[in-house]
């Protein structure tokens, strides 16, 4: 079953993948002209601020007001953030040519006069939006780090906001949702489509060039070196600004790491593995608890629930909209609840619940569309456009061979048998980059970033979506790292565990680092 298991969950609010509703993305901007950019030619591997030709870009200043209202949001006075823009070259290699914008969102520092500077932050994807991450979800940072620095969200170049990949029509994403059974030619499909409505921005996406972005923003906000806090893919974003710009990294956190030594392909195989972990321990966990539909006993709990979700493929559930929760679906919305704490496991209990005993798909349904980023209008986001176009631009220069695939498909097969039992090779990649037109030149490789300041990298015992072991992989690569680890399940530490988001902080307000080999409980 094809099933969105990305490196992400942008923290997830739970409540709204309940009621399975989503604000709608506003109008993104479009590939523009610059006004005036020196016609220098850059370095062939760009320095920054040290480039000519990118002095003008770093050199801008940003205008910043109030946050329009989004009245698909409740709760949220967007009125208290500061929104902006910024310009940075579509072509680095050439940027006296097109621009494009990237959407800004800030809070400024509650007590200025003890400002350190500039904090961002990047929610994982790739497809996350940071300003959602600033003004929906901006409640967990806290204290020290709202007084002290400039909170600023950012959409990356493809991503919301800013100037954006768009590939599926929302009719078409709601069918491409659904499929249990992914043919040969889908990741053409997505290709052809996205290279038809993106072609002029397609080839500029990922990461390489969005990090080039951060600094481009480092520089126009005034900051002599950056501070920031990245989630899951966010990591890898982080990871890579600190190899390309070491000088220039001041206090960065890398919490639920990306392993960037292993291929797509590798990455699909692990986090699956480790999603087969966590929903294990969610069966046993569930059969402890009231009104569990997995019955009682924690050895055949897990089998259940999966012949249950296998079962949708033939025999289809019927949403009160009428839609209908295919297997692929129910599975995304299992899924989407195991990146999660114990809350977010007792509301997939109820799902399940709902789905086995009461025949009602609207739990499972919502939270697959809200992990889809499909609205209660049924109108989709562009993250997961986004997250194709920059995870197939990050794949590299060399496609798995044959022998690869199965493989990936064997080791799927021994190692998680309850999530991949239906698995083709085709159902291996998420997405199928095979097709894509732009790729990174640079394969998967070990991220020293030589130079740098200290990088804190956090790692959960338990995360599903990132394995603990690339935690210990980043960290120990890294020529600077320190590893802090959260015992427990759940995707990410910070909104976790008090005692990570103790010395997450501490590390960020004042540069002490927790002791090498600190554990810290979750909540």
């Amino acid at each position: 079953m094809a099933r969105l298991t990305r490196h992400m969950l942008p923290v997830v609010l739970i409540v709204s993948a309940v009621a399975g509703c989503q604000g709608g993305a506003a109008k993104p901007a479009a590939v523009s002209t610059p006004v005036a950019v020196p016609s220098v030619s850059p370095t062939v591997k760009p320095t920054g601020a040290d480039d000519p030709a990118l002095k003008a870009f770093y050199a801008q200043q940003i205008a910043w007001a109030p946050c329009p209202d989004d009245p698909a949001t409740k709760n949220v006075n967007e009125a208290d953030f500061q929104c902006g823009t910024l310009h940075v070259p579509l072509d680095y290699a050439n940027p006296a040519t097109d621009t494009v914008d990237i959407a800004l969102a800030r809070k400024p520092a509650a007590k200025p006069d003890q400002r350190l500077g500039s904090l961002l932050i990047n929610p994982g994807g790739p497809g996350g939006s940071g300003i959602e991450e600033i003004t929906q979800n901006g409640k967990q940072f806290t204290g020290g780090l709202t007084d002290r620095y400039d909170l600023v969200g950012f959409d990356p170049r493809g991503v919301g906001k800013s100037t954006a990949v768009h590939c599926l029509d929302d009719q078409a994403r709601d069918a491409w949702e659904t499929v249990d059974h992914p043919a040969q030619s889908k990741g053409k499909t997505l290709a052809d489509a996205c290279q038809a409505k993106s072609g002029k921005l397609l080839p500029f996406v990922g990461t390489a060039n969005a990090a080039r972005d951060m600094d481009v923003l480092r520089g126009a906000l005034g900051d002599p070196k950056l501070n920031y806090l990245g989630f899951s893919y966010g990591t890898y974003l982080g990871s890579l600004y600190a190899e390309e710009f070491p000088q220039r990294t001041g206090r960065l956190v890398l919490d639920g790491a990306v392993d960037p030594t292993q291929d797509l392909l590798d990455l699909d195989v692990q986090q699956m593995i480790g999603f087969e972990g966590v929903f294990e321990r969610f069966a046993a966990d569930c059969v402890k608890q009231t009104r569990c539909p997995l019955g009682t006993d924690p050895d055949t709990a897990a089998k259940k629930a999966a012949d249950f979700l296998d079962g949708l493929d033939v025999n289809p559930m019927t949403a009160s909209d009428g839609r209908k929760l295919t297997a692929a679906q129910g599975w995304t919305g299992a899924l989407t609840m195991l990146y999660g704490d114990a809350k977010s496991w007792e509301y997939l209990r109820d799902g399940l619940d709902w789905a086995m005993n009461g025949h009602k798909a609207d739990y499972l349904l919502g939270f697959a569309d809200s992990y889809n980023g499909r609205d209660a209008n049924g109108h989709y986001s562009n993250e997961g456009d986004a997250y194709a176009a920059i995870e197939c631009a990050d794949s590299g220069p060399v496609a798995p061979t044959d022998a690869q695939l199965q493989q990936a498909q064997q080791q799927e097969h021994d190692k998680a048998g309850l999530l991949t039992k239906h698995f083709t090779t085709d159902d291996l990649f998420d997405p199928d980059c095979r097709s894509w037109p732009y790729h990174s030149p640079v394969p998967p490789h070990v991220i020293k970033a030589a130079g740098s300041a200290p990088i804190l990298v956090v790692g959960s015992t338990g995360d599903d979506a990132t394995p603990y072991a690339w935690a210990q992989k980043l960290a120990s690569g890294l020529a600077n790292g320190t590893l802090l680890t959260r015992d427990g399940d759940g995707h990410t530490g910070y909104g976790k565990s008090s005692c990570i988001k103790a010395d997450v902080d501490t590390f960020l307000l004042d540069g002490t680092l927790p002791a090498a080999g600190t554990h810290c409980a979750s909540n």
